[in-house]
């Protein structure tokens, strides 16, 4: 390929009217830096291994983006996964992926850096690969191809990719770039250039993974026997935390995209982490413990990301933003300051009680829209076992709540697939909207009220309790929701579930091990484009499976032992297998598990004596 910076202007000025939605390509956002590249010491590319529209809505990498060009020695532009109009168009012109701002070849950076958000995202991950020209696997890469760094919650079990990247970070990023950045800058000072000494320089870092510094062993009916450390790499790979969320007050400046996002505001992280315990929920386990900034710093926060960007809406950010300590005295002041300034604050998050509700309705002075709530299951003998503590009567006081407040609009997440789930637990969702829609008791029927019900597949993930269960089967799935349609047929409900096939490929590739690998590289080459439907392909997914002589069943609905060697099991997030293994049994068992913010410690091990919640007020 060719891809100098010019070509690759010339090539923009003289194709952009031949694709869709140009404005992705530009680079021109507001509040991008466009650092100069060859005057910076370290250079990166931070990568959203997906369309424009969603990497420019995603958190982390803003964050990385600010904390990275504010400092002297370095610099950071952005690439996302062109559509594929553009894609072809590259592959006829000789063009290479290229950094947004300056211009530049992926191949031409130092480090190049990479969300992995979703398994779904996988094989666009090896797409940014093919377009970019740099050598697939980590092995086969020199001392002038760029540093390949994967982050996010895919890095908590990276191995289906592990064979691409040179290092990935485990937990926060916001000083692993720095120290990152630091290791990198004197390794280009050297004359050897020596690049596996390298990436032993940046194995010393924490939560730096080095997956060539580890090698797995097999036993003879497919499981994992060890995994085995290489040249002095640690084993575990503890995550990294950041202990506190007010010394990197970011994003302040986020970049406005060019293009409608699918999340077209400013997001304001409140607090990071979450300790509910919802037993299927990875990130309520990956990221504790919990963090919170203070009040103070979030008001002055949000001023600026608006002053900035012009945005109409700012979204109070976290996995259970009601749980903020000060969360009523934040949302009242922050309402009173951008009511004027007609900018909407909204909660993405909501908890199923009549606090929220109100909350909410606190909130929204400048636009209504609709409420959204994740009751997850109908039944109560399920719910205390994904460990979700509610019950229906919180439902019906919260919808009741709302109803009153003038919503009329309300959107209900739940999964089907959940471990014990029967077929009567699976009905009871139809006949839990009834009740809400006549009346249940005194309460009166909402009248005039439409649900959206939202269906997902229960898809196990690594680091959570559910870890060793099984995933339902395709024809299981397809016959449940037979269920649901007939079931949810009633005026004033609309039913919507997640395709059946992309959950299966999402359970594969969770818990899968380094051996499908060459079958993600083939679907990769096959089209593959996971997380837009009219791009996906199951059959693609089976062939290259297949093909590579193993069982899509085998990783997917197998049940685990407690004793089996996880191919995760050499990373730490900070809760203990031991504790997973013991909600396991108390969900098989149906007991709850306290929220430990507001209640006696549950032992998990996150904090390890070191991390404290940082509370807002004196004296809560």
């Amino acid at each position: 390929m060719k891809g100098k910076g010019e070509n690759i202007e010339n090539f923009l000025y003289g194709n952009l009217h031949k694709v869709t939605t140009p404005g992705r390509y530009l680079g021109v956002e507001v509040n991008s830096f466009h650092k100069p590249f060859y005057s910076s010491h370290v250079r990166w590319a931070l990568i959203y291994p997906d369309l424009y529209e969603l990497g420019m809505s995603h958190l982390g990498l803003a964050v990385l983006y600010e904390i990275i060009n504010e400092r002297e020695d370095s610099m950071a532009d952005r690439a996302y996964l062109p559509w594929t109009d553009m894609q072809d168009l590259m592959r006829d012109k000789g063009i290479p992926l290229f950094g947004l701002e300056t211009r530049r070849p992926l191949r031409e950076f130092d480090l190049v850096g990479i969300t992995l958000q979703h398994e779904l995202n996988y094989a666009n991950v090896l797409r940014v690969f093919a377009l970019s020209g740099i050598p697939l696997r980590s092995e086969e890469r020199g001392a002038e191809d760029p540093l390949v760094v994967g982050g996010g919650p895919g890095a908590f079990n990276p191995e289906p990719l592990a064979d691409a990247f040179d290092l990935l970070v485990l937990g926060d990023g916001e000083e692993a770039v720095g120290d990152i950045t630091e290791v990198v800058r004197e390794w280009k000072k050297s004359p050897s250039r020596d690049r596996k000494g390298l990436l032993r320089e940046l194995c010393r870092l924490p939560g730096i993974y080095v997956p060539s510094f580890y090698r797995p062993h097999y036993r003879e009916d497919g499981t994992l026997a060890e995994v085995e450390p290489l040249e002095g790499a640690p084993l575990p790979v503890r995550k990294r935390v950041l202990v506190d969320l007010n010394s990197y007050p970011y994003p302040r400046r986020p970049l406005v995209p060019l293009v409608e996002s699918v999340h077209d505001r400013a997001s304001l992280e409140i607090f990071r982490g979450c300790t509910r315990g919802c037993r299927f929920c990875q990130a309520g386990y990956i990221y504790r413990p919990v963090r919170e900034r203070d009040e103070e710093i979030l008001l002055r926060m949000a001023r600026e990301m608006i002053d900035s960007t012009g945005f109409e809406e700012i979204s109070l950010t976290s996995l259970n933003s009601p749980d903020y300590t000060r969360i009523d005295s934040l949302a009242g002041r922050l309402a009173d300051e951008m009511e004027p300034l007609k900018v909407t604050v909204s909660l993405p998050s909501l908890r199923t009680d009549t606090f929220s509700v109100k909350l909410a309705g606190k909130l929204r002075r400048v636009r209504r829209a609709g409420l959204t709530f994740a009751p997850e299951a109908a039944s109560e003998s399920l719910r205390r076992s994904i460990n979700k503590g509610v019950d229906e009567e919180d439902l019906y006081r919260a919808l009741h709540a709302a109803y009153s407040e003038g919503w009329r609009k309300v959107k209900l997440y739940f999964m089907i697939g959940l471990p014990g789930e029967r077929e009567e637990d699976v009905e009871e969702i139809g006949m839990m909207l009834r009740r809400i829609l006549k009346g249940k008791g005194s309460r009166e029927p909402l009248v005039g009220m439409h649900f959206t019900v939202s269906i997902s597949t229960f898809v196990p993930k690594p680091h959570t309790p559910f870890q060793w269960v099984s995933q339902l089967s395709l024809p299981e799935v397809a016959r449940r929701h037979f269920i649901l349609r007939e079931t949810l047929r009633m005026k004033g409900v609309t039913f919507r579930w997640h395709d059946r096939e992309m959950s299966y490929v999402e359970g594969l590739l969770a818990r899968g091990d380094r051996r499908l690998f060459p079958a993600v590289v083939r679907a990769a080459r096959r089209g593959c484009l996971d997380n837009w439907t009219e791009q996906f392909s199951f059959s693609r997914w089976e062939e290259s499976v297949r093909e590579e002589g193993l069982d899509m069943a085998w990783y997917v609905e197998r049940e685990r032992d407690r004793d089996e060697v996880l191919p995760w099991d050499h990373l730490d997030c900070g809760v203990g297998k031991d504790f997973l293994w013991s909600e396991f049994e108390k969900a098989l068992r149906g007991e709850i598990t306290p929220d430990c913010r507001f209640d006696a410690c549950a032992g998990c091990g996150a904090c390890q004596g070191e991390v404290r919640l940082r509370l807002a007020a004196d004296g809560v």
